[in-house]
């Protein structure tokens, strides 16, 4: 009897052992092991937003008139949208118990209209940041757009330094004259420390980088330190206050972000902007996380996690949780009604200024400037192209109208004509050019009037000089992609092969050869200059006969920096008497209005756009000639210099063996 008992409590114990097994084993998402088990139930999940490059784009774009409220339309972007998308994943992830972060990347300053605001005591990007509830953003290039005085006059408006607490300014590597309020009013900060809801402690630190900085007019009141040295130094502070994460908030492209992972494989995750990518899928340098989503806030980037505290490993969950790793702001996100009310403020505010700047001309932000059947474009990099021609064409034509004497020449850097300019293309904007449209490609810059926008100078060069012009935009493109130069009033042939004749080491030293233009033309007759036909006469090697040339003031401010590097270049901005005009009295060369105002870029490009013949609907039509280029820049192949000089200097050699061999032949007879 007992030992049935017994056999029947063994069977018992051995039935609930093997159905604790199966049930062990069925469960979805339990490993088999101990091990295991125990690693996946303590991980932590949390969840990155991040942005980048939103360039002051605060309304939907691309282009902005195709914008509806109430209507199914194509524009992409607006903080109102994405405060919406972020609203909607911040709501998800707290019914599942899973904290948030939400980050930017860099230039939220610059570009649009809003920017302008800046320069008037409005920080409109950084406090709509504020409402949306960023949690830290860093600082990129274009923050110093109007000078480090303004950015620290922009972030006392937003409540820094107390506003750290509730949106963190980051910049490791930054680091401004002690004097200055930017640093002795603690107006950035190098890190900073998050505690989750679930007990998992980020660490961040923001970081500036070095072809960003590169972009940016030297100033005596910054200085930007060593981007790896100063990452080190932040993660080994972090990890010493015991941050299980670190994330660098980065503004330096994703080439230097892959090398700052190679340097510094501590860094958890870098969130990157500046090169304006849109990292579909994450890059993976090493262990480390590389993101971006793009610019002017087209995505969201949305970086779903998990870290394992056994193992100090983190994963992404994106996939297993069907999330992309960017969210398009589009049309299915509604406008967030608080972020809304303030854009709609910050744009009344905005149509005051541009009715002052304009004299009453334009009023409104939005107003149709001109319309036009194509798209004005900016593309391909590195050679000529439609906007280009349009908007040097627009600086010739209307600085020669407001100085009332002939410009010979109008040139402009890739780098200041920032985007193409969208025609609408909805029933409601079809055609339409806009003004905003059009000062987000050009309005980039500030003048000594404290007004917005690049001023227009007035020089004078030699014809040599126009020639070694050309030289540096070519020599410029192999290092600077956006110091390639667009023109109007000439046209030239280049072979880019002949742009160099070596390279120096350790210090990376160009030495050009003065000879990649092939051949140079002043146009010589009005108006628009034509693709081919009479009027152009030849720019010749050694040419004395000065030549009225109008550019921007940031251009001439990077003319010392090619002269020191490569004296054989130099050009030395002059008056029309011919006498040399220091940069220090740049305010000199200028084109002012009759009533004292500044000629800004952007207003010559607004200017000319109006002035087009109008079309049957009587709104000025952007001509036909501008739908593609005009032979303005072209690349040609002729033999290599460095072909002529082998070439050369095998003669040379052949010579010398015939004299040696020729004087053995004679001794030996």
């Amino acid at each position: 009897m007992h030992g049935r008992i017994r056999l029947l409590r063994a069977r018992r114990w051995l039935f609930w052992i093997l159905t604790t097994i199966l049930v062990v084993a069925l469960l979805p998402g339990i490993p088999g092991s101990l091990e295991g088990h125990a690693s996946e139930t303590e991980e932590l999940h949390f969840c990155i937003l991040h942005t980048n490059d939103i360039h002051s784009a605060l309304i939907p774009h691309s282009p902005a008139v195709d914008y509806h409220p109430e209507k199914e339309n194509p524009a992409i972007g607006g903080l109102a949208r994405l405060a919406t998308a972020v609203e909607g994943i911040r709501q998800n992830k707290r019914e599942e118990g899973e904290p948030v972060l939400l980050f930017d990347a860099g230039d939220f300053l610059g570009g649009a209209a809003f920017a302008w605001l800046a320069l008037h005591g409005y920080a409109a990007e950084l406090t709509i940041m504020q409402k949306m509830g960023y949690d830290a953003v860093a600082i990129g290039n274009h923050e110093y757009d109007y000078g480090p005085d303004v950015l620290a006059q922009y972030l006392l408006k937003a409540g820094y330094p107390e506003a750290h607490r509730k949106t963190l300014v980051l910049a490791s590597n930054t680091k401004a004259a002690e004097n200055h309020p930017l640093a002795a009013r603690d107006l950035y900060r190098n890190s900073g420390m998050f505690e989750l809801e679930n007990g998992l402690t980020v660490g961040v630190f923001g970081l500036i980088g070095e072809s960003a900085v590169l972009t940016m007019v030297e100033d005596d009141e910054m200085q930007f330190l060593d981007p790896y040295e100063a990452a080190r130094r932040a993660v080994d502070e972090l990890k010493a206050q015991g941050a299980d994460i670190i994330v660098g908030i980065t503004h330096s492209g994703v080439d230097e972000d892959r090398e700052l992972a190679r340097e510094v494989p501590d860094i958890d995750v870098i969130v990157g902007g500046h090169c304006h990518t849109a990292l579909y899928r994450p890059v993976m340098e090493g262990a480390t996380l590389i993101v971006q989503a793009g610019s002017l806030g087209e995505y969201l980037g949305q970086l779903e996690l998990a870290y394992n505290p056994n193992t100090g490993k983190v994963r992404v969950r994106n996939e297993e949780n069907d999330r992309p790793f960017l969210v398009p702001i589009d049309n299915s996100f509604a406008p967030h009604p608080e972020i809304d009310a303030l854009v709609t403020e910050y744009t009344r505010v905005l149509n005051a200024h541009i009715r002052e700047m304009t004299g009453g001309e334009f009023d409104d932000v939005m107003t149709t400037v001109a319309r036009s059947d194509f798209v004005l474009s900016n593309q391909p990099p590195l050679s000529e192209t439609p906007l280009g021609n349009f908007v040097t064409d627009a600086m010739r034509l209307v600085a020669q109208e407001v100085t009332g004497k002939r410009v010979d020449i109008a040139g402009q850097a890739n780098g200041i004509i920032r985007k193409s300019i969208f025609p609408g293309a909805m029933e409601h904007s079809g055609g339409d050019v806009s003004f905003y449209e059009i000062v987000e490609a050009v309005g980039m810059g500030h003048g000594h009037d404290g007004y917005a926008g690049c001023p227009i100078v007035s020089v004078y060069i030699t014809g040599e000089e126009v020639r070694r012009l050309l030289e540096i935009t070519i020599l410029l493109q192999e290092f600077m992609e956006d110091s390639f130069l667009q023109f109007s009033g000439l046209r030239y042939s280049y072979n880019p092969s002949n742009a160099v004749l070596l390279t120096v080491p350790f210090i990376n030293l160009p030495v050009p050869t003065t000879r990649a233009v092939t051949r140079a033309e002043l146009y010589t007759g009005d108006g628009i200059q034509p693709a081919d036909g009479e009027g152009y006469i030849p720019l010749r090697r050694g040419d004395e006969k000065l030549y009225h040339l109008v550019t921007d003031g940031y251009i001439l401010l990077f003319l010392p920096m090619v002269t020191d590097m490569l004296p054989q270049l130099e050009i030395v901005p002059k008056n029309a008497d011919g006498e040399p005009v220091p940069l220090e009295r740049l305010d000199e060369l200028i084109v002012h209005h009759a009533d004292g105002r500044e000629l800004k870029v952007w207003e010559a490009v607004v200017s000319y756009a109006a002035a087009q013949p109008p079309g049957a609907d009587g709104v000025p039509r952007i001509p036909d000639y501008y739908e593609g280029v005009a032979g303005r820049i072209n690349r040609t192949w002729t033999f290599p210099f460095i072909g002529w000089l082998v070439l050369i200097l095998a003669a040379i050699a052949a010579g010398i063996v015939f004299l040696l061999l020729r004087r053995r032949r004679h001794r030996k007879l």
